[in-house]
């Protein structure tokens, strides 16, 4: 993939983009920007990778639902809605710049949405599809099944292990789609992409 059309892509789009070879690199980057902050987390393979749950802790508050037992899930994921700093990651990006989102409770595209001083999207080349479609077909038909199957849930996509399945199961968890087609008003929203294998 062509990292630096995708960079002209995002900023014509609004965003702020930053560029790293590795995820440490991108973590480090972050550690030093974000600092002294209320910080809330969407659910994300990509940022439990990188350990910037509790690195971001030592100097803020931060509230990341997906780290907490079931029971304190919804709790902390209000809480994580009225941070000034939000990360969370993406399921596709369209080499175009359309950046896309699934989601099942609500709480990720919901504090990527409003509300928040800043919010970083952060992921890797995985994610990366040339057209806003495949981008759209990869949440659904990749990122899903794996995440479903991942979280235990009993959906079709995560039994198979194969696709979307379009499903009534109590499970689903891609009961929204969320179309970034350019950074919303009112918010700061940086682009963190990493030339690594990051989440699904």
């Amino acid at each position: 993939m062509n990292h630096e059309k995708l960079r002209q892509s995002l900023e014509k789009r609004g965003y702020q983009v930053s560029l790293f070879d590795s995820a440490s690199q991108a973590a480090d980057y972050l550690v030093s920007l974000i600092v002294g902050c209320t910080v809330g987390f969407g659910d994300s393979a990509t940022l439990a990778a990188m350990n910037l749950a509790s690195r971001l802790s030592e100097c803020n508050q931060v509230f990341d639902p997906g780290s907490c037992p079931d029971e304190e899930f919804l709790a902390t994921a209000k809480k994580a809605l009225t941070t000034e700093v939000f990360l969370t990651s993406v399921n596709g990006v369209a080499q175009t710049g359309e950046l896309v989102n699934l989601d099942g409770t609500g709480n990720r595209v919901a504090g990527s949405l409003f509300g928040h001083k800043k919010v970083y999207f952060v992921f890797g080349r995985n994610k990366i599809e040339p057209t806003l479609e495949q981008a759209i077909w990869r949440a659904r038909n990749i990122a899903a099944p794996i995440n479903a199957k991942r979280l235990g849930y009993h959906t079709p996509c995560a039994i198979k292990g194969d696709r979307c399945y379009d499903c009534a199961s109590p499970d689903r968890i891609c009961n929204a789609l969320v179309i970034y087609y350019g950074k919303m008003h009112s918010i700061e929203a940086e682009v963190i992409l990493i030339d690594e294998t990051l989440g699904y």
